[in-house]
């Protein structure tokens, strides 16, 4: 049977203590012992199924710990406080000291000021390329690069790694292939191209209702070991740790992330074609016009599409402020930042998310003034919305009619 990651999150079962069908929640930040034994036993990680302290691990945490690993294809996950939470842990845990770093040039904010500003002090250091292009990523790579770093599909230009191609490429020189999913979760399962770390925002798709900070990273059991030990654990020591009722309402939103995302998908897909009709710049990795068209589809999980995010250039920031301050008048989504919640959210990343960014390496990377990034929601009437975001494009001149 083919990997189908909607079904691997379905096939689990979990029953809460009293027969629940939802696993009960571990509300305790310290845990008993019957013995002394035991306790030591399982402060050196010789006691499974016994519980220390909450920074540690809980129950709830694994339970979505586990299904998150299921979804991605992995030994196992660890889940944590934020996403940053989740990939600060990663990079800290692979480089030290004079180890160097292969990432993406358009990935999300807070990972690129980490990556720029931050790793430095411990004399890390990063070198930011057109991930698109496998002989210049390779060209970056130097005897202390110990990472590849990229997201499946970029924060926020929509850019698609070549995640099969990148996973040769830290084969031939023994390097760790990261990579951020969270604009992807189930369309694209990065470990089964090759990816030896996944990591997501749960923040996004995956939890949906924006009500929730957290993160996760998926991999194999050595790995989420060497993050998780109480000696020189980059996640244990760092204390980026989920609250187990945080971990218990992920794990119920979990199980409709299928449905959602295939409406995402959809009502994405419709918006873009329509916008590009228009004549509106636009990029969605489900239109042929994207350079990655094809290979998204030799990628993807083609039942959940190409994702719910889309961009346009609305040809200025005031034209770009002026459109979204409408569209939210008319009810047509939010003007906020993330992403994956049932209304649709729209920003201007050079000015948002992707501030962090100094203006001249966005306009290298073709982050424009104009850029909206969508989050498409999930509206019942995709048609009627299109119609209404039209004619707000037409009133604000973005579109003549």
């Amino acid at each position: 049977m083919s990997f189908n990651p909607a079904d691997n999150i379905q096939d689990l079962q979990y029953f809460g203590e009293f027969g629940g069908v939802n696993p009960s929640i571990s509300d305790s930040s310290t845990y008993t012992f019957l013995s002394a034994k035991t306790m030591f036993d399982t402060f050196e990680g010789n006691a499974d199924g016994c519980y220390l302290y909450s920074r540690h691990s809980t129950p709830s945490n694994l339970y979505l710990g586990k299904a998150l690993a299921a979804m991605e294809g992995t030994e196992t996950a660890n889940v944590a406080a934020s996403g940053m939470g989740a990939i600060t842990p990663v990079l800290l845990q692979i480089c030290g000291t004079g180890d160097h770093i292969v990432s993406s040039r358009t990935i999300y904010g807070g990972t690129y000021a980490f990556l720029k500003n931050f790793t430095p002090r411990l004399g890390i250091k990063t070198t930011f390329v057109d991930i698109t292009k496998l002989d210049v990523v390779e060209a970056a790579i130097t005897k202390n690069t110990k990472i590849l770093y990229c997201e499946s599909v970029s924060n926020p230009l929509l850019e698609v790694a070549d995640i099969k191609g990148l996973s040769a490429l830290a084969k031939k020189y023994n390097l760790k292939l990261v990579v951020d999913n969270t604009f992807s979760p189930l369309s694209i399962s990065p470990a089964k191209l090759g990816a030896d770390v996944v990591c997501h925002s749960l923040t996004k798709f995956i939890n949906g209702s924006s009500d929730t900070v957290g993160g996760v990273v998926c991999g194999t059991q050595d790995f989420i070991n060497e993050l998780r030990s109480v000696n020189d654990g980059a996640s244990m020591l760092l204390g980026s740790t989920m609250d187990s009722l945080r971990a218990s309402s992920i794990l119920k939103n979990l199980r409709t992330l299928h449905i959602r995302m295939k409406q995402h998908s959809f009502n994405a897909a419709y918006l873009a074609d329509k916008f590009q009709a228009d004549g509106l710049i636009t990029v969605y990795p489900g239109l042929e016009s994207h350079p990655s068209h094809q290979l998204f589809k030799s990628m993807m999980n083609a039942e959940y599409g190409f994702g719910g995010m889309l961009t346009i250039d609305a040809g200025s920031l005031e034209k770009a402020n002026e459109l979204m301050e409408l569209m939210q008048h008319k009810n047509l989504g939010y003007l906020a930042v993330s992403l994956g919640f049932y209304k649709t959210l729209f920003s201007a990343p050079g000015s948002s998310t992707s501030s962090e960014i100094p203006v001249e390496e966005q306009k290298e990377m073709g982050l424009t003034d104009g850029l909206i990034r969508f989050s498409i929601g999930l509206d019942n009437d995709i048609a009627r919305t299109y119609q209404i975001m039209k004619a707000c494009m037409i009133e604000v001149g973005v579109l003549k009619k």
